[in-house]
This record gives structure tokens, sequence and C-alpha cells, in this order.
């Protein structure tokens, strides 16, 4: 069944490199998403693709 998610949202101030925001902001031009939508996708495929230390 279909349910709508409301997820919470806050402000944080991140400071990058101006290359990166750069190459960011072309990539979320070019897919016609916000540069905030591409920032938050790309972190949330890196966490979730991240080595996990083994024991």
């Amino acid at each position: 069944m279909f349910e709508i998610q409301n997820q919470q949202k806050s402000n944080k101030t991140i400071r990058m490199p101006n290359e990166l925001i750069d190459r960011l902001q072309i990539i979320a031009d070019q897919n016609q998403i916000s540069f905030n939508q591409l920032v938050v996708q790309c972190c949330e495929y890196a966490l979730d693709d991240m080595l996990k230390p083994e024991k």
C-alpha cells in the first residue's frame, strides 16, 4: 500500500571546494534536479555503499 512519508529536514551549512560545487551543479542542471537533491542522493549512495570494517 502506498504511504506518504514526511521526512524531517534540517538546514546545515557545509563548505566544499568550488570545483566540486561546479561539478555537482552541472550534473544537477543536466538532470533537472536541485543541487540539494543531488547532494543528498550522493551522500545516501556513498553511505549505503561504504565498506563495512571487518571485525
